[in-house]
């Protein structure tokens, strides 16, 4: 059997909020590893084990950059290791001035960004220049670049750490914008259930099923359980079937069919989202500070 250390328990309660004991329990059964013990916890204790999930673990800016006729338009994140430096002015312009070069020039991947050339420089000579001065590691980690079918409309909310970009067909932009702002704060996987990743419903779906097999009930009953919390599980995390946020008894898709429009797509960045951060250790901080 693999060894538990306090190190692996804490790691998973930060990642659940689960109660310690129960942390160490999934663990254990599930030999250390950390993905099993946290469906472990979601079995026993639903979807609060999940509740961390989203938290940030890196800092940086997103910028969007949509052109004039509102067709093209680019999202861009750009991770520093401070939010010290996330807010200084510089870092701020090299990210801004990515995001209008991403829809002016297309690049097919942050590689090809990076050989892109920037104010009479290289991005990535700029982005080398930019760390040199600021002293902290810059990355360019991803950007998404959208052609309307319709128009796109934008938000960016919380000092540029989330940002959205939606293509609405009809309806105004004030619609658009209740849109963007609802992506936001409801941060959907995919618009609509077939654009959700396959292995991410498998697991769920094995989540349900050993849920349904604890509760002793007849196999066809099982069945339907595990049906309906798939089901519940995809309309949590598509556009098209969550409660739209400023009215909750209507889903985003009869919002839409009330407005005569259509979402044709949509990007969503969150700042470090799915990034690791190393384990603080105050102690040993305060003790390096000391000595300096």
């Amino acid at each position: 059997m693999a060894e538990v250390t306090a190190n692996m328990v804490k790691e998973l309660r930060e990642k659940t909020d689960a109660p310690m004991m129960e942390c160490k329990k999934a663990l254990a059964e599930a030999a250390g590893n950390m993905d099993r013990a946290e469906e472990i916890l979601r079995v026993k204790l639903g979807n609060k084990a999940a509740k961390a999930s989203s938290r940030v673990a890196a800092e940086g800016m997103v910028a969007i950059h949509v052109d004039a006729p509102g067709k093209i338009g680019s999202i861009v994140e750009v991770n520093c290791e401070t939010d010290f430096v996330a807010k200084n002015e510089e870092f701020q312009a090299f990210v801004r001035a990515l995001a209008a070069l991403v829809t002016a020039r297309a690049p097919a991947d942050v590689t090809a960004l990076s050989a892109l050339s920037l104010e009479g420089a290289g991005v990535e000579a700029a982005r080398i220049a930019l760390v040199g001065k600021i002293g902290e590691h810059i990355s360019i980690r991803r950007f998404a670049r959208l052609q309307a079918v319709g128009r796109l409309l934008s938000y960016v909310h919380g000092g540029s750490k989330i940002g959205v970009l939606v293509d609405l067909t009809g309806g105004d932009d004030a619609l658009g914008k209740d849109l963007a702002m609802h992506i936001a704060a409801s941060k959907p996987k995919s618009l609509r259930a077939d654009g959700v990743p396959l292995q991410e419903v498998a697991r769920e779906r094995s989540i349900a099923e050993q849920k349904a097999a604890e509760s002793g009930k007849p196999a066809e009953i099982q069945a339907k359980m595990v049906e309906g919390a798939v089901q519940k599980y995809l309309k949590e995390v598509t556009l098209l079937g969550q409660p739209f946020v400023k009215d909750d008894k209507l889903s985003v898709e009869q919002l839409l069919k009330r407005n005569g429009a259509t979402v044709n797509a949509f990007a969503l960045f969150v700042v470090g989202e799915g990034i690791d951060r190393p384990p603080e250790d105050f102690a040993a901080e305060v003790a390096a500070a000391a000595r300096r």
